[in-house]
């Protein structure tokens, strides 16, 4: 579900035609974030917000590059990434040392009465963290922002066509400033996700490229949080059969094995290509007249 969380903040980040390749970088720095904030203050909810505010941070800076700036948006991405990887690596090993990996509060399973007995489909889907829970929610509500509600309206027309957005008084820099650091906050979630939902800890490039995939999936959903959702699962699903095919040792090697989620979304992905329409100004700087 970390893959999901990312989507739809993307998603609504290149709603409003800004492209965050940077991705990577802001999951990186929630993980660290939210794990440094369950060390210190031992709940994993307090990790939670820490871990979103790093993200947001980190979206903050790319937004000023990109918006303000008016730079290359996929440029400040790639440098972000670079750079938070090193950074988080950095802050961990000063802080922590190399010695030992401290285990922190973390995110227990949560059964939903009843549903959680569903045969099959309960245990995968009504037996998780609170983390999945809520990005169930954060699904729907993103799919309302977009199609049902003004703002989401705004953020489209933003993303379309800019100048004609500014002709109307839709404060385009505000809209875009707004959308890349809520694509923050959720990338740092994802980021969550990793370190309080899965190993307890934090450990260097533990994000493992899905930032990308996010990128990825974003187009294969068509620029939809409900398809988007779907992809994710389906990547999520291709990861753990990957994982599976490790353990049953059938004589497959481990090295394609563990690349079988990202073949099969290379492999989606040049399929649909050509059907998905992006907006119209995605990944293009707009300076006031």
């Amino acid at each position: 579900m970390p893959l999901a969380s990312a989507s739809v903040g993307e998603i609504i980040s290149e709603r409003s035609g800004i492209v965050n390749i940077g991705l990577e970088g802001m999951m990186l720095a929630g993980a660290l974030g939210s794990m440094m904030g369950a060390y210190y203050l031992d709940d994993p909810w307090l990790g939670l917000l820490c871990g979103m505010a790093a993200g947001a941070i980190v979206a903050a800076i790319h937004a000023f590059v990109v918006i303000t700036l008016a730079a290359d948006q996929v440029v400040s991405g790639a440098a972000l990434n670079i750079a938070m990887l090193g950074l988080t690596n950095f802050i961990y090993r000063a802080v922590y040392g190399i010695e030992e990996r401290p285990i922190v509060a973390h995110f227990e399973p949560v059964a939903v009465p009843v549903l959680s007995k569903i045969p099959v489909l309960g245990p995968v889907f009504f037996n998780q963290i609170p983390l999945v829970y809520l990005t169930y929610g954060l699904v729907i509500a993103a799919a309302i922002f977009i199609g049902r509600t003004r703002w989401g309206l705004e953020v489209q027309a933003v993303g379309e066509h800019p100048r004609a957005a500014d002709s109307v008084g839709i404060g385009v820099s505000r809209v875009r400033y707004l959308t890349v650091i809520a694509c923050g906050l959720l990338a740092g979630m994802a980021g969550t996700f990793f370190s309080l939902g899965q190993l307890h800890t934090f450990i260097e490039g533990m994000t493992g490229g899905r930032g990308f995939i996010v990128l990825a999936v974003v187009i294969v959903a068509n620029w939809s949080p409900t398809r988007a959702a779907l992809a994710a699962l389906m990547f999520g699903a291709a990861e753990a059969v990957g994982l599976r095919i490790q353990a049953l040792n059938v004589g497959i090697p481990y090295q394609l094995a563990l690349a079988f989620p990202y073949l099969l979304t290379l492999a989606v992905y040049i399929g649909l290509a050509g059907r998905s329409r992006m907006p119209r100004a995605l990944g293009m700087a707009y300076v006031k007249d």
